[in-house]
């Protein structure tokens, strides 16, 4: 009998038998040891059936504390996996440290949130993977291990699909806190800023364009610039142009005080508030009721891929809630969708038309197959095995490492077992 429980979006319900909450390493070592089928469960923000277990136990790292230790003179922090972001970066912040990027929701958790690829917005930051200087695992017969960068396994256990074993901990690179200035843009023309596209994403520290692909306007332009100076009590919104690229500066002064997007326009605020651009308080994106697919492709093809995609707008655009495009930079790790390339991210926040997304994948990948679009391991996407095969270079030695640290295949589920020969499963 299957669990009664559903992904985030509750787009998924999940086969494994059973869900389990240890609350100290121990407690997952025996759990892993005596389980026949385990998959680590995180906050159940994937689209799909990465995390599942299918006939086989769920364990979620939230009961464990988060236990967040700093190495100043390492320059590093490490805590459990199944810590929210929004949680760590807070602590951060008060002892005077930070993150290089965050991604756009703080709910997440550090651990599934950096082993499907997940990522912020800026061109020279890579994924939030790339932070991860060592992960302690516990691999199938439940031992723990710990592999840091002195091993060259690191590079595919960082964004790692839950394929090794169970993440209880990973240790990440930090650097001193620092503060962030945001600024919103309305209605640019997609004309005008693609034609000068280089330009508006190396404006800020991350940018972000928000829209619609069959709209002529870009609804909101973000710019999140980082400053030095810290601002006084009472300070003012800093100057800044009142328009760019076409859009007119936008002032959230008389936003709701609860209003669940981070923008605070022009008042620089600390790294951890305005990077994320939603607030751990308050219900992310579209609260669940929305399905999310990306496609990663070469930066050198951004604004033809956009264009090819404002091409299908009328299609897309019935089923979309929006699109964020933002760029990142290239990594190393092996099934990094940015692996060895710097790229351009297109997200798709859908409507929860479940049948008409699906249907409609397949011929956005077609339409975006001569970039080579890679897709975010959380999402929802229609690749095959083949397709993934020739996007990933490394996958076959992905698969080859993950049998040695789990020969009986007990962390496998059908979205994994790329041997199979078939698209994925949803």
């Amino acid at each position: 009998m299957s669990l009664e429980l559903t992904n985030w979006a509750g787009n998924l319900a999940y086969s494994a038998e059973s869900v389990h909450y240890p609350t100290s390493v121990v407690e997952v070592q025996e759990l892993v040891a005596r389980r026949s089928r385990v998959k680590a469960l995180g906050t159940r923000h994937s689209f799909n059936t990465v995390a599942d277990s299918p006939g086989g136990a769920l364990i979620s790292l939230s009961e464990l504390a988060p236990e967040v230790t700093i190495d100043a003179e390492a320059m590093t922090v490490s805590v459990t996996g199944g810590t929210r972001y929004g949680v760590l970066a807070a602590e951060l912040q008060s002892q005077g440290y930070a993150l290089h990027n965050t991604g756009s929701l703080p709910h997440i958790s550090v651990a599934g949130a950096t082993a499907t690829g997940t990522h912020g917005s800026g061109d020279r930051l890579g994924i939030l993977a790339t932070a991860v200087s060592a992960v302690e695992l516990v691999r199938s017969d439940g031992s723990l291990v710990t592999v840091d960068r002195s091993n060259p396994d690191l590079k595919a256990l960082a964004v790692g699909l839950g394929a090794f074993g169970v993440i209880n901990r990973l240790v990440l690179d930090m650097q001193p806190t620092y503060l962030v200035r945001q600024d919103v843009y309305r209605d640019a023309p997609w004309d005008t800023v693609l034609e000068g596209f280089d330009e508006v994403m190396a404006s800020a520290y991350s940018v972000s364009l928000i829209g619609d692909f069959g709209s002529p306007v870009i609804r909101e332009l973000w710019q999140k610039t980082r400053v030095e100076s810290v601002p006084a009590a009472d300070a003012q919104p800093e100057p800044v142009p009142a328009s760019l690229h076409g859009g007119t500066w936008y002032d959230d002064a008389e936003a709701p005080p609860d209003h669940a997007l981070n923008v605070r326009a022009g008042i620089p605020g600390p790294w951890s508030e305005r990077l994320p651009h939603f607030r751990l308080d308050a219900p992310p994106s579209a609260g669940g009721d929305e399905l999310q697919t990306e496609y990663f492709v070469d930066r050198r093809h951004a604004v033809n891929a956009l264009r090819t995609l404002r091409s299908l707008g009328d299609r897309i655009s019935p089923h979309l809630h929006a699109t964020e495009i933002r760029t990142v930079a290239s990594d190393d790790l092996w099934l990094s969708p940015a692996y060895e390339r710097d790229s351009l991210c297109i997200g798709f926040t859908w409507r929860k038309h479940p049948t008409e997304v699906i249907a409609l994948l397949p011929d956005i990948e077609a339409a975006l197959a001569t970039y080579e679009p890679r897709p975010h391991w959380g999402k929802l996407f229609g690749f095959n095995d083949e397709d993934l095969a020739r996007r990933f270079p490394r996958l076959p030695d992905f698969l080859e490492l993950a049998s040695t640290y789990d020969p009986t295949g007990k962390f496998t589920n059908a979205f994994i077992d790329w041997r199979a020969g078939h698209s994925r499963p949803y």
